[in-house]
């Protein structure tokens, strides 16, 4: 994964004009369930969000990019747990790690639509809470509400922890 992701972050310090699509794509498939599993790609974001802080590329794009792509992420799993319902629980990779559907059910009954916010910003529940939010059929609104404010917030965490640590380092080198 490590040489994957120095891949990404070549290619966007090579190529500054697909920075907002490739981040765009990292944070939708962080965000997605299934995906997410198999493509962890905060890293690759947070490398991203360091090279804003020492190159040309302007924040903005980046956190748009990177918000509306873990929102849709969200959405995608939200919408996928509204048609399979429960049996999702027989899927893969479900099937092989049923702790997941059972903490992030656990986390939604407790948390409710404040655990979709929550949830965003702890690794394993960011892509299972949507997906057990819409198996309960959670109101689709307050769900959305929550999903693209933590969306946002989550975005510009994430990519000023890379930015903050470029600047800090370039600052002590100097």
């Amino acid at each position: 994964m490590e040489s994957y992701a120095q891949q990404i972050i070549d290619f966007v310090r090579q190529n500054e004009a697909w920075a907002p699509p490739i981040v765009f794509a990292l944070a939708f498939g962080e965000s997605l369930a299934f995906i997410s599993m198999l493509v962890p790609a905060w890293a690759a974001l947070i490398a991203i969000g360091g090279l804003v802080g020492v190159s040309e590329i302007k924040f903005w794009p980046i956190w748009v990019a990177a918000s509306m792509g873990a929102g849709l992420g969200d959405w995608v799993s939200y919408w996928i747990g509204l048609k399979l319902g429960k049996a999702i629980y027989h899927r893969w990779p479900f099937s092989r790690h049923p702790h997941l559907i059972s903490k992030g059910e656990s986390f939604v009954k407790k948390w409710g639509v404040s655990g979709v916010f929550i949830g965003r910003f702890f690794g394993p529940l960011r892509a299972v809470v949507p997906l057990v939010a819409g198996i309960f059929a959670m109101p689709y609104w307050p769900f959305q509400v929550a999903n693209f404010a933590s969306a946002f917030l989550w975005a510009a965490v994430v990519l000023q922890i890379g930015k903050f640590g470029s600047e800090a380092l370039t600052w002590l080198w100097e």
